[in-house]
């Protein structure tokens, strides 16, 4: 069995108070109840200041290997994950937050696909 990470964060910062990590193999998934009274980080809070993302198996494995620090970003509607990635040029740069590498790759490959579309159409006209 395979069990994706929960990250919980405060509300009103998006810090993070508790990773879960990912967990694979004979494990049992807990409830968010049982997460409050395993961690000792989290069973020092009052719920209701606490959010909770969670992430499949899996999801966001390559940002996290190479991120140096990650955080929820809740200045918007929806809570968003947001990485830090380590500058080579600047290794003591602050961090600077981001949505995750993966999901601008994503996106950049779908503005491409469009792209070509719109050039072909263009091209065969």
């Amino acid at each position: 069995m395979n069990i994706g990470r929960r990250i919980y964060y405060d509300l009103s910062t998006g810090n993070i108070i508790q990773d879960t990590g990912e967990r694979s193999g004979h494990v049992v998934p807990t409830t968010v109840e049982q997460d409050f009274r395993s961690y000792a980080a989290l069973a020092e809070r009052v719920p209701e200041t606490v959010g909770v993302l969670e992430l499949e198996y899996g999801q966001y494995a390559q940002d996290f290997a190479e991120c140096n620090g990650f955080k929820i970003d809740v200045s918007g509607p929806e809570p968003v994950l947001v990485f830090s990635y380590p500058d080579p040029d600047e290794p003591d740069a602050p961090p600077v937050y981001r949505k995750p590498l993966t999901d601008e790759i994503a996106e950049m490959k779908q503005a491409v696909a469009e792209l070509t579309i719109l050039l072909a159409q263009v091209g065969g006209a």
